[in-house]
Protein backbone atom coordinates (compact mmCIF):
# COMPACT_ATOMS: atom_id res chain seq x y z
CA UNK A 1 0.00 0.00 0.00
CA UNK A 2 1.38 3.39 -1.06
CA UNK A 3 2.03 6.40 1.40
CA UNK A 4 -0.40 8.20 0.16
CA UNK A 5 -3.22 5.22 0.71
CA UNK A 6 -2.05 4.44 4.36
CA UNK A 7 -2.52 8.40 4.98
CA UNK A 8 -6.16 7.84 3.89
CA UNK A 9 -6.64 5.27 5.79
CA UNK A 10 -5.26 6.77 9.13
CA UNK A 11 -7.45 10.20 8.34
CA UNK A 12 -10.71 7.39 8.13
CA UNK A 13 -9.93 5.84 11.12
CA UNK A 14 -9.82 9.30 12.93
CA UNK A 15 -13.08 10.33 11.53
CA UNK A 16 -14.52 7.56 12.63
CA UNK A 17 -13.49 7.48 16.21
CA UNK A 18 -14.42 11.57 16.80
CA UNK A 19 -17.69 10.63 15.60
CA UNK A 20 -18.50 7.85 17.94
CA UNK A 21 -17.18 10.63 20.63
CA UNK A 22 -19.47 12.86 19.79
CA UNK A 23 -22.20 10.60 19.69
CA UNK A 24 -21.34 9.18 23.16
CA UNK A 25 -21.06 13.05 24.00
CA UNK A 26 -24.71 13.59 22.70
CA UNK A 27 -26.01 10.66 24.40
CA UNK A 28 -28.95 12.07 26.88
CA UNK A 29 -28.41 11.04 30.64
CA UNK A 30 -30.08 8.39 32.40
CA UNK A 31 -33.39 9.16 34.37
CA UNK A 32 -32.38 8.88 37.37
CA UNK A 33 -34.64 7.81 40.21
CA UNK A 34 -35.61 9.75 43.39
CA UNK A 35 -37.07 9.97 46.44
CA UNK A 36 -39.30 13.03 47.20
CA UNK A 37 -42.31 14.17 48.76
CA UNK A 38 -44.87 17.14 48.31
CA UNK A 39 -44.96 20.34 51.19
CA UNK A 40 -48.23 19.91 52.71
CA UNK A 41 -48.86 22.21 55.79
CA UNK A 42 -48.98 20.38 59.14
CA UNK A 43 -52.22 21.44 60.48
CA UNK A 44 -51.42 18.78 63.60
CA UNK A 45 -52.22 19.82 67.31
CA UNK A 46 -49.76 17.57 68.89
CA UNK A 47 -52.26 14.51 69.07
CA UNK A 48 -52.88 12.80 71.89
CA UNK A 49 -51.14 12.08 74.42
CA UNK A 50 -51.34 9.83 78.08
CA UNK A 51 -50.71 11.23 81.03
CA UNK A 52 -51.24 10.78 84.75
CA UNK A 53 -52.87 12.63 87.39
CA UNK A 54 -50.65 13.55 90.23
CA UNK A 55 -49.64 16.09 93.44
CA UNK A 56 -47.92 18.77 93.21
CA UNK A 57 -46.76 18.43 96.40
CA UNK A 58 -46.02 15.42 98.22
CA UNK A 59 -43.74 14.47 101.25
CA UNK A 60 -42.06 11.43 102.32
CA UNK A 61 -42.23 11.18 106.03
CA UNK A 62 -39.60 9.43 108.14
CA UNK A 63 -38.21 9.15 111.88
CA UNK A 64 -34.87 11.52 112.72
CA UNK A 65 -33.61 8.83 115.28
CA UNK A 66 -32.95 5.15 115.14
CA UNK A 67 -36.52 2.80 116.80
CA UNK A 68 -38.56 0.07 116.89
CA UNK A 69 -41.90 0.74 115.04
CA UNK A 70 -44.51 0.48 117.75
CA UNK A 71 -47.41 2.49 116.07
CA UNK A 72 -48.69 3.01 112.41
CA UNK A 73 -52.57 3.42 112.34
CA UNK A 74 -52.86 4.99 108.57
CA UNK A 75 -53.08 3.09 105.38
CA UNK A 76 -52.89 4.02 101.75
CA UNK A 77 -56.08 5.96 101.16
CA UNK A 78 -56.49 6.93 104.56
CA UNK A 79 -56.82 11.20 104.95
CA UNK A 80 -54.48 13.11 107.90
CA UNK A 81 -54.77 16.43 109.22
CA UNK A 82 -52.06 19.13 109.60
CA UNK A 83 -50.09 17.99 113.10
CA UNK A 84 -51.15 14.55 113.66
CA UNK A 85 -49.14 11.88 114.73
CA UNK A 86 -49.07 9.51 111.95
CA UNK A 87 -46.72 6.74 113.96
CA UNK A 88 -44.55 6.20 116.73
CA UNK A 89 -41.26 4.58 117.66
CA UNK A 90 -40.46 2.74 120.94
CA UNK A 91 -39.25 6.04 123.31
CA UNK A 92 -37.44 4.32 125.80
CA UNK A 93 -34.09 4.80 125.56
CA UNK A 94 -35.06 8.84 124.61
CA UNK A 95 -37.10 8.56 127.74
CA UNK A 96 -33.94 7.91 129.66
CA UNK A 97 -31.72 10.15 128.21
CA UNK A 98 -34.70 13.23 129.48
CA UNK A 99 -34.18 11.17 132.96
CA UNK A 100 -30.42 11.42 133.00
CA UNK A 101 -30.72 14.78 131.72
CA UNK A 102 -32.65 16.16 134.55
CA UNK A 103 -30.55 14.73 137.10
CA UNK A 104 -27.59 16.19 135.66
CA UNK A 105 -29.42 19.80 135.43
CA UNK A 106 -30.33 18.88 139.25
CA UNK A 107 -26.80 18.47 140.83
CA UNK A 108 -25.41 21.38 138.54
CA UNK A 109 -28.18 23.47 140.35
CA UNK A 110 -26.92 22.71 143.83
CA UNK A 111 -23.61 23.04 142.94
CA UNK A 112 -24.04 26.10 141.65
CA UNK A 113 -25.90 27.01 144.78
CA UNK A 114 -22.88 25.73 147.31
CA UNK A 115 -20.96 27.95 144.98
CA UNK A 116 -22.88 31.07 145.57
CA UNK A 117 -22.91 30.31 149.02
CA UNK A 118 -19.21 29.73 149.59
CA UNK A 119 -18.37 33.17 147.38
CA UNK A 120 -20.92 35.34 149.61
CA UNK A 121 -19.17 34.34 152.48
CA UNK A 122 -16.03 34.66 151.27
CA UNK A 123 -16.70 38.16 150.56
CA UNK A 124 -18.11 39.10 153.96
CA UNK A 125 -14.69 37.73 155.56
CA UNK A 126 -12.58 39.67 153.26
CA UNK A 127 -14.31 43.28 154.48
CA UNK A 128 -12.85 41.90 157.90
CA UNK A 129 -9.07 40.87 156.83
CA UNK A 130 -10.22 37.33 158.16
CA UNK A 131 -9.61 35.37 154.57
CA UNK A 132 -6.83 36.39 151.14
CA UNK A 133 -8.70 37.77 148.18
CA UNK A 134 -6.86 34.97 146.46
CA UNK A 135 -9.71 32.70 147.94
CA UNK A 136 -12.52 35.43 147.21
CA UNK A 137 -10.84 35.15 143.56
CA UNK A 138 -11.21 30.97 143.88
CA UNK A 139 -14.90 31.91 145.28
CA UNK A 140 -15.91 33.61 142.35
CA UNK A 141 -14.17 31.28 139.68
CA UNK A 142 -15.62 28.21 140.70
CA UNK A 143 -19.78 30.17 141.06
CA UNK A 144 -18.64 30.86 137.35
CA UNK A 145 -18.09 27.09 136.39
CA UNK A 146 -21.08 26.08 138.34
CA UNK A 147 -22.92 28.31 136.15
CA UNK A 148 -21.56 27.16 132.94
CA UNK A 149 -22.38 23.49 134.05
CA UNK A 150 -25.42 24.70 134.80
CA UNK A 151 -26.43 26.58 131.05
CA UNK A 152 -24.67 23.15 129.76
CA UNK A 153 -27.02 20.82 131.54
CA UNK A 154 -29.79 22.57 130.36
CA UNK A 155 -28.74 22.58 126.89
CA UNK A 156 -28.41 18.71 126.89
CA UNK A 157 -32.12 18.89 128.48
CA UNK A 158 -33.51 20.79 125.77
CA UNK A 159 -31.77 18.56 123.44
CA UNK A 160 -32.99 15.01 125.08
CA UNK A 161 -36.57 16.42 125.22
CA UNK A 162 -36.28 17.73 121.51
CA UNK A 163 -35.65 14.04 120.78
CA UNK A 164 -37.89 12.72 122.51
CA UNK A 165 -40.33 14.48 120.36
CA UNK A 166 -38.93 12.49 117.33
CA UNK A 167 -40.33 9.59 118.54
CA UNK A 168 -43.73 10.62 116.91
CA UNK A 169 -43.64 10.95 113.47
CA UNK A 170 -46.15 14.10 112.38
CA UNK A 171 -47.39 15.84 109.28
CA UNK A 172 -46.80 18.79 108.16
CA UNK A 173 -50.12 19.50 105.78
CA UNK A 174 -53.40 17.86 105.69
CA UNK A 175 -53.25 15.57 102.76
CA UNK A 176 -54.12 11.57 101.81
CA UNK A 177 -51.35 8.83 102.80
CA UNK A 178 -50.17 7.58 99.10
CA UNK A 179 -47.41 4.93 100.11
CA UNK A 180 -46.44 2.63 103.46
CA UNK A 181 -42.86 1.56 103.34
CA UNK A 182 -42.96 0.19 106.85
CA UNK A 183 -44.62 -1.82 109.49
CA UNK A 184 -44.80 -1.79 113.62
CA UNK A 185 -42.47 -4.19 114.55
CA UNK A 186 -39.84 -3.21 112.48
CA UNK A 187 -36.94 -1.13 113.26
CA UNK A 188 -36.30 2.03 111.04
CA UNK A 189 -32.82 4.31 111.07
CA UNK A 190 -33.15 7.67 110.69
CA UNK A 191 -34.00 9.25 107.31
CA UNK A 192 -36.22 5.86 106.36
CA UNK A 193 -39.37 6.17 104.60
CA UNK A 194 -42.29 5.19 106.33
CA UNK A 195 -45.26 7.08 105.11
CA UNK A 196 -45.91 9.15 101.95
CA UNK A 197 -48.59 12.03 102.24
CA UNK A 198 -49.81 14.16 99.42
CA UNK A 199 -51.66 16.66 99.04
CA UNK A 200 -55.31 16.25 96.86
CA UNK A 201 -56.18 19.24 96.54
CA UNK A 202 -53.45 20.69 94.77
CA UNK A 203 -53.57 18.38 91.08
CA UNK A 204 -51.19 18.35 87.92
CA UNK A 205 -51.29 15.98 85.01
CA UNK A 206 -47.81 14.67 84.05
CA UNK A 207 -47.05 13.71 80.33
CA UNK A 208 -43.86 13.14 78.40
CA UNK A 209 -43.35 14.24 75.36
CA UNK A 210 -41.66 13.48 72.27
CA UNK A 211 -38.99 15.75 70.44
CA UNK A 212 -41.24 15.28 67.44
CA UNK A 213 -43.87 17.48 69.19
CA UNK A 214 -44.77 20.34 66.37
CA UNK A 215 -44.12 23.50 68.28
CA UNK A 216 -41.59 24.53 71.05
CA UNK A 217 -42.46 23.61 74.32
CA UNK A 218 -42.95 26.47 76.43
CA UNK A 219 -43.62 27.43 80.40
CA UNK A 220 -47.80 28.68 80.25
CA UNK A 221 -49.04 26.40 76.89
CA UNK A 222 -52.30 26.14 76.92
CA UNK A 223 -53.17 22.12 77.42
CA UNK A 224 -56.80 20.40 77.27
CA UNK A 225 -56.94 17.26 79.86
CA UNK A 226 -59.76 15.20 79.47
CA UNK A 227 -60.56 11.79 82.06
CA UNK A 228 -59.69 8.63 79.64
CA UNK A 229 -62.64 6.51 80.83
CA UNK A 230 -64.91 9.75 80.95
CA UNK A 231 -63.54 11.95 77.73
CA UNK A 232 -66.35 14.74 78.15
CA UNK A 233 -64.77 15.24 81.67
CA UNK A 234 -62.06 18.08 80.46
CA UNK A 235 -60.05 20.74 81.92
CA UNK A 236 -57.79 23.21 81.31
CA UNK A 237 -54.88 23.44 81.95
CA UNK A 238 -51.15 25.09 81.36
CA UNK A 239 -47.60 23.71 81.48
CA UNK A 240 -45.55 24.71 84.73
CA UNK A 241 -42.81 23.02 84.05
CA UNK A 242 -40.63 21.36 81.72
CA UNK A 243 -38.09 18.72 82.13
CA UNK A 244 -34.93 20.19 81.31
CA UNK A 245 -33.08 16.82 79.91
CA UNK A 246 -35.29 13.69 78.14
CA UNK A 247 -35.07 10.88 79.69
CA UNK A 248 -31.53 8.63 78.19
CA UNK A 249 -33.63 5.83 76.98
CA UNK A 250 -37.32 7.22 76.00
CA UNK A 251 -35.76 10.37 74.76
CA UNK A 252 -39.02 12.02 75.97
CA UNK A 253 -39.17 15.43 77.86
CA UNK A 254 -41.54 15.09 80.94
CA UNK A 255 -44.05 18.05 81.51
CA UNK A 256 -46.02 18.85 84.42
CA UNK A 257 -49.24 20.68 83.64
CA UNK A 258 -51.05 22.63 86.36
CA UNK A 259 -54.83 22.22 86.12
CA UNK A 260 -57.12 24.56 87.04
CA UNK A 261 -59.97 23.43 88.97
CA UNK A 262 -60.09 20.12 88.10
CA UNK A 263 -63.20 17.80 89.21
CA UNK A 264 -63.43 14.92 91.43
CA UNK A 265 -63.24 12.89 88.56
CA UNK A 266 -59.14 13.80 88.35
CA UNK A 267 -58.27 11.21 90.71
CA UNK A 268 -54.57 10.66 92.11
CA UNK A 269 -53.11 8.26 89.47
CA UNK A 270 -56.23 8.20 87.28
CA UNK A 271 -54.99 8.29 83.75
CA UNK A 272 -55.58 11.28 81.59
CA UNK A 273 -55.59 12.44 77.63
CA UNK A 274 -53.53 15.44 77.03
CA UNK A 275 -53.74 17.59 73.86
CA UNK A 276 -53.01 21.11 73.03
CA UNK A 277 -55.33 23.69 74.11
CA UNK A 278 -55.50 25.61 70.67
CA UNK A 279 -54.23 24.51 67.15
CA UNK A 280 -50.87 24.97 66.37
CA UNK A 281 -49.39 27.22 63.55
CA UNK A 282 -49.28 25.80 60.46
CA UNK A 283 -45.64 23.61 59.41
CA UNK A 284 -43.80 23.22 55.87
CA UNK A 285 -41.68 19.95 57.62
CA UNK A 286 -38.94 18.34 55.67
CA UNK A 287 -36.65 15.86 56.84
CA UNK A 288 -33.06 16.23 57.45
CA UNK A 289 -32.04 13.92 54.21
CA UNK A 290 -33.73 16.74 52.32
CA UNK A 291 -31.59 19.77 52.86
CA UNK A 292 -28.56 20.78 50.98
CA UNK A 293 -26.18 22.88 52.99
CA UNK A 294 -23.74 24.94 50.74
CA UNK A 295 -21.69 27.98 51.33
CA UNK A 296 -23.20 28.92 55.03
CA UNK A 297 -27.02 28.17 53.22
CA UNK A 298 -29.38 25.61 52.97
CA UNK A 299 -31.16 24.38 49.60
CA UNK A 300 -33.40 22.14 48.57
CA UNK A 301 -33.66 20.21 45.50
CA UNK A 302 -37.45 20.94 43.67
CA UNK A 303 -39.06 19.02 41.14
CA UNK A 304 -40.50 20.98 38.09
CA UNK A 305 -42.97 19.53 36.73
CA UNK A 306 -44.35 18.43 33.87
CA UNK A 307 -40.57 18.21 32.70
CA UNK A 308 -39.59 16.33 35.50
CA UNK A 309 -36.60 17.78 36.14
CA UNK A 310 -34.79 19.02 39.13
CA UNK A 311 -33.89 22.73 39.90
CA UNK A 312 -31.62 24.13 42.95
CA UNK A 313 -33.53 26.75 45.73
CA UNK A 314 -32.97 28.38 48.57
CA UNK A 315 -34.72 28.09 51.49
CA UNK A 316 -34.35 29.60 55.19
CA UNK A 317 -35.42 26.79 57.56
CA UNK A 318 -35.54 26.16 61.87
CA UNK A 319 -34.04 22.61 61.94
CA UNK A 320 -34.33 20.59 65.64
CA UNK A 321 -34.37 17.70 66.05
CA UNK A 322 -37.38 16.11 64.53
CA UNK A 323 -36.26 17.49 61.01
CA UNK A 324 -36.18 20.64 59.75
CA UNK A 325 -39.05 23.61 59.26
CA UNK A 326 -39.17 25.57 56.20
CA UNK A 327 -39.67 29.75 57.40
CA UNK A 328 -39.36 30.91 53.32
CA UNK A 329 -38.21 30.15 50.08
CA UNK A 330 -40.52 27.39 49.03
CA UNK A 331 -44.48 27.04 49.32
CA UNK A 332 -46.52 24.29 49.80
CA UNK A 333 -47.62 22.07 46.88
CA UNK A 334 -43.97 21.59 45.93
CA UNK A 335 -42.45 18.18 45.38
CA UNK A 336 -38.93 18.31 46.64
CA UNK A 337 -36.19 15.28 46.76
CA UNK A 338 -35.66 13.93 49.89
CA UNK A 339 -32.71 11.86 49.23
CA UNK A 340 -29.32 11.88 47.12
CA UNK A 341 -29.62 15.65 47.18
CA UNK A 342 -25.50 15.62 47.21
CA UNK A 343 -25.25 14.04 43.66
CA UNK A 344 -28.04 15.65 41.66
CA UNK A 345 -27.53 18.36 38.39
CA UNK A 346 -29.13 21.56 37.80
CA UNK A 347 -31.71 20.57 35.44
CA UNK A 348 -31.29 16.77 35.65
CA UNK A 349 -34.19 14.35 34.72
CA UNK A 350 -35.53 12.48 37.65
CA UNK A 351 -38.18 9.76 38.28
CA UNK A 352 -39.98 9.98 41.15
CA UNK A 353 -40.41 6.68 43.30
CA UNK A 354 -42.36 7.30 46.46
CA UNK A 355 -43.56 9.78 49.08
CA UNK A 356 -42.08 10.37 52.26
CA UNK A 357 -43.52 12.16 55.08
CA UNK A 358 -41.70 14.85 56.81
Amino acid sequence: MTKRALLAAGTLAAALILAGCEKEAKAPEPVRPVLSMVLAPNQSNGGLMVGVVEPRYKTDLSFRVLGRLTSRPFYVGDLVSAGQTVATIDATALELAVRASKASLAQAEAQLATTLSTEERQRKLIVTDATTKQTVDNAEQARAGAEASVASAQANLTKAKEQLSYAQLKTDFAGVVTAVSADVGQVVSPGQNVLTIARPDIREAVVDIGEDFPAPLQVGMPFTVASQLLPSVQVEGKIREIAPQADAVTRLRRVRIALTNPPEGFRLGSTVTVKPGSALASNLRVPASAVLAQDGANFLWVVDQPADTVSLHKVDLAVDPAGARITGGVDAGARIVTAGVHSLKQGQKVRTEQDQQP
